[in-house]
């Protein structure tokens, strides 16, 4: 029989059926879009760009199901550490806001003492977020491991770092390719100007995107900087930063420490939990000695997400006698009152000025018993420590949670990733040119300043909420679906 004539091996016939998958799921979309008329693809258009929360009932309830899962409560904290971070950017470009209450003669305003000042400290936030990743990328391993499913706790593993680096690395391309859109369109340079106006920009001025000569030179620029963008190899501060938008440079941290984190739990995997947390123990102190707080707070999420399923905090309450329910009701409001404590001294350390702690009333000790050996940022000391200590104490609050699982605080833990990625380019075109026209018409000087700046924030807040509304409709939720479909016709 010739080549001609044989059938096709299966391999062959196995690749062929992927290929027609793939082309498939690109060409379904295209086909839809052809075939339908020009304004009702105009008229979704619209409709899609509306916030989720203002669509019906479905979307709604994509934002805050009727039922949560248990870790709910956790998603709602990441969305308001995004938000902070958001406002901390947003603020810094005008505002002194890094140094604490009591700090010299002109530090005395009321939203800089302790706790109240979190709502926008930026780098507090960010240990909230790490604290949050070890604890969400360990919560099933960890299951798994107590249930001695080794078999489950392999495949788990295997696909959690398959898909991380598209989790992570995919919609920051996006979004870091729309900003290079956003300059060859002319868009940034209408706000060039202003984003380097000492008049607008008392305080912290933000690199601003570069527009280069060609389209071709641009885009070659930004591949250069994605391939750098995965930055794994050293941990070098702000290693793998683009100026496209420098506020990404968590992204490789967060990559990094994933990976780091993953290779703990397989190590750690088959010891007895007593070992266990002994080896886990070490490995933090061995990073805290090095000054590596990230991987500290990604190894303690770990801990705390064991330490959840050890105390069975995730499962329903077995029915008890009477008796048995008074007393636990005792011992619950003692509890109760321990943890809200320690969630206030968590809320505390997260406090710690990002400058100047060394003579703030409140740090000035505190900040003297820093050790010398720390080679971080004095501020990423205790801030990571209250993170820990937060976000521990929260799992133990009923009415913590309830906040956090708050409909409003779900619908911030939904588009957290999207706000994170999207707060730079709005701010940097829409929001600037809102400021640009509010200060024109309030003036700079003096207390119009704050007037002016005051009233732009009314607009650009929700602005950048809207951004990262469609963005997290449109590129989020398609890119986890992405990454699981690329696993799923990759695997055996």
């Amino acid at each position: 029989m010739s080549d001609i004539e044989r059938p096709p091996s299966p391999l062959l016939n196995l690749k062929l059926a992927n290929y027609s998958s793939y082309t498939s799921f690109i060409a379904s979309p295209l086909d839809r879009i052809r075939s339908a008329p020009w304004q009702l693809l105009l008229s979704r258009f619209l409709a899609f760009l509306v916030p989720s929360f203002l669509q019906g009932r479905h979307a709604r309830e994509q934002i805050c199901p009727a039922k949560l899962h248990p870790t709910a409560y956790l998603d709602g904290m990441r969305g308001l550490a995004a938000l902070t971070v958001f406002f901390c950017h947003f603020f810094y470009q005008g505002l002194f806001i890094a140094r604490s209450w009591g700090d010299g003669e002109d530090n005395w305003e009321i939203f800089k003492l302790p706790i109240i000042r979190l709502w926008y400290q930026g780098p507090a936030a960010v240990c909230v977020f790490f604290v949050i990743s070890g604890y969400a990328l360990s919560y099933r391993p960890t299951k798994l491991i107590r249930k001695a499913a080794f078999g489950d706790f392999a495949t788990t593993m295997s696909s959690l770092a398959f898909r991380r680096g598209i989790r992570l690395y995919l919609p920051t391309a996006i979004s870091t390719l729309m900003i290079v859109c956003m300059l060859r369109l002319g868009i940034y340079e209408i706000t060039r100007g202003f984003a380097e106006d000492r008049r607008y920009m008392k305080n912290i001025i933000e690199p601003h995107a570069p527009l280069l000569e060609s389209s071709y030179a641009q885009f070659r620029d930004w591949s250069f900087h994605i391939w750098k963008f995965v930055h794994v190899w050293d941990w070098h501060k702000f290693g793998g930063s683009t100026y496209y938008d420098v506020h990404l440079w968590t992204i490789p941290v967060e990559f990094r420490c994933s990976l780091y984190l993953f290779l703990v739990l397989l190590g750690t995997a088959r010891l007895r939990t007593l070992f266990r947390f002994i080896s886990v123990a070490g490995i933090i102190y061995f990073a805290y000695r090095h000054s590596r707080w990230e991987f500290c707070l990604f190894l303690s999420g770990m801990v705390i997400a064991e330490m959840d399923h050890i105390r069975g905090a995730h499962s329903p309450p077995s029915p008890l006698p009477q008796t048995e329910k008074q007393d636990m009701n005792v011992r619950g409001w003692q509890k109760r009152a321990f943890w809200g404590l320690m969630s206030v001294v968590g809320l505390w350390f997260l406090s710690q000025p990002d400058a100047g702690g060394e003579r703030a009333p409140g740090w000035k000790w505190l900040t003297s018993l820093i050790p010398t050996w720390w080679t971080e940022e004095q501020y990423r000391y205790y801030q990571s420590f209250g993170a820990v200590v937060f976000v521990l104490a929260v799992g133990h609050c009923p009415s913590w949670q309830r906040f956090f699982e708050t409909p409003p605080v779900q619908y911030f833990g939904k588009i957290s990733y999207a706000l994170y990625l999207m707060h730079s380019p709005a701010m940097h075109t829409v929001g600037y040119m809102i400021e640009d026209i509010v200060w024109n018409i309030t003036g700079t000087e003096g207390s119009w300043y704050h007037v002016g700046f005051f009233l732009s924030s009314i607009f650009v807040v929700p602005t950048v909420i809207w951004w990262s509304d469609v963005f997290w409709r449109a590129v989020d939720i398609p890119t986890v679906k992405f990454a699981k479909w690329v696993e799923t016709k990759c695997i055996y």
